[in-house]
């Protein structure tokens, strides 16, 4: 029985960054022996266990094969007589198959300290395409590793199994997982534009997909294409907030710019109601989270409301209050803030634009807040008496704070 630490673990300690956790495999052990030593299953697909100490997982050395589309379509088989480098073979990329024994030494019979050295994602062996979500890790690795550059033969492979219809299996809960997970990342952009690169994004983000390529208004947006805004915002967001509902907000906001009629280009009228509605069906497609679909929602409908804030009336900005749901939602209403700056920043040559418009919104909602209701007689008024004197004061309470002195559309 040898034990060896693979993976993610000896990657960043080679990469010299943080490692945040460990996982082993363990070689010519079976199952009865794992547990008779104290481990305790955990695996449901294969025999994975957990140290009774540490509770850092252990795998039994293993070896795959494919029997069905999709991430669940794998016979795994896991005895004594399989090897280290059996079990290396089937891993995803060259710098995750690359195992630490005991005394320290490196094991890389797939060159994955070169690759490193090289900075590039390159697959282990054919068996990548067997696997779709490996599209969704590497896209993810690129975020995280952001000077990293895709192997050309690993890119085609990726553009294969995307041609061949193997990323339509990916379940949804999956997709999320990965896009959550890479949306924490400090260059999250790079998971849109490896999936973009393979051809991926258009069957698991549809949405996102169909944003490239559409004009915007030069006069408010130099970069035009609205994907690339998307990208540019998604950016500003991630300097803003390490939030990642905000980050999610930056990357929807403007869902609707994609279903703009033809007719009205580069216009985008409505765009914040359409983009709303794609919201929540994507939400329900990728069982995304209700607190993220609902920042998204709002950021979509009500972002032009607060670029504007220099034009608009007191009792217009006290509906949008309202209906952001500010007051009894403070720390959402001010991620949706951070989201509509994200929006104005993430345009080429307005990055450092700015945003006065975010404060005006801070001000306006501390002195709607704020209103002295002392004076009022509520037993002596109806329910819809007092929200309608509440909101006559709000609006008068509004109208008291100095406007921005700029709009950015």
């Amino acid at each position: 029985m040898e034990i060896y630490l693979v993976g993610g673990a000896v990657r960043d300690r080679l990469l010299g960054r943080p490692v945040k956790e460990r996982d082993w495999v363990v070689v010519g052990s079976d199952v009865d022996e794992m547990i008779s030593l104290g481990y305790r299953p955990v695996g449901k697909d294969f025999p994975v266990f957990l140290h009774p100490e540490t509770n850092e997982e252990y795998a039994l050395a293993r070896t795959e094969r494919k029997t069905a589309a999709g991430y669940h379509g794998f016979n795994f088989h896991a005895a004594p007589d399989v090897t280290l480098e059996e079990d290396l073979i089937r891993r995803d990329l060259t710098i995750n198959a690359i195992a630490e024994s005991a005394d320290g030494e490196i094991i890389d019979p797939f060159n994955g300290q070169a690759d490193i050295q090289a900075k590039v994602f390159k697959h282990v062996s054919a068996a990548f395409s067997e696997d779709p979500v490996r599209i969704l890790r590497l896209a993810r690795f690129s975020a995280r590793y952001s000077d990293f550059s895709v192997d050309p033969a690993t890119l085609s492979l990726m553009q294969e199994m995307v041609s061949s219809g193997e990323t339509s299996a990916l379940v949804p809960e999956r997709v999320w997982q990965e896009l959550h997970k890479a949306l924490a990342e400090d260059t999250p952009t790079n998971f849109l534009q490896v999936l973009r690169s393979c051809g991926a994004l258009e069957i698991i983000l549809p949405e996102i997909e169909q944003l490239y390529g559409v004009p915007q208004p030069p006069k408010w947006h130099p970069e035009i294409d609205t994907g690339v805004h998307t990208e540019l915002v998604l950016e500003q967001a991630t300097k803003l907030s390490t939030d990642t509902q905000v980050r999610f907000a930056a990357l929807v906001h403007d869902l609707g710019k994609g279903t703009t009629p033809e007719d009205i280009l580069p216009s985008h009228h409505g765009h914040e109601q359409r983009g709303s509605r794609m919201i929540k069906e994507l939400a329900d497609r990728l069982r995304i989270p209700n607190d993220y679909r609902d920042l998204g929602m709002i950021t979509s409908q009500y972002h032009t409301h607060v670029h504007k804030a220099a034009e608009l009336k007191a009792s217009t900005v006290a509906k949008t209050l309202k209906s952001v749901d500010a007051y009894r939602k403070p720390e959402r209403f001010e991620h949706f803030l951070l989201a509509c700056e994200a929006d104005a920043r993430g345009r080429t040559g307005l990055e450092l634009l700015p945003y006065p418009q975010a404060d005006y919104y801070r001000k306006v909602y501390l002195a709607a807040s704020n209103i002295d209701t002392d004076d009022m007689d509520m037993s002596e008024m109806g329910g819809q008496q007092i929200a309608t004197e509440i909101e006559r004061r709000r609006v008068a309470a509004i109208a008291k704070i100095d406007k921005p002195a700029q709009t950015a559309n």
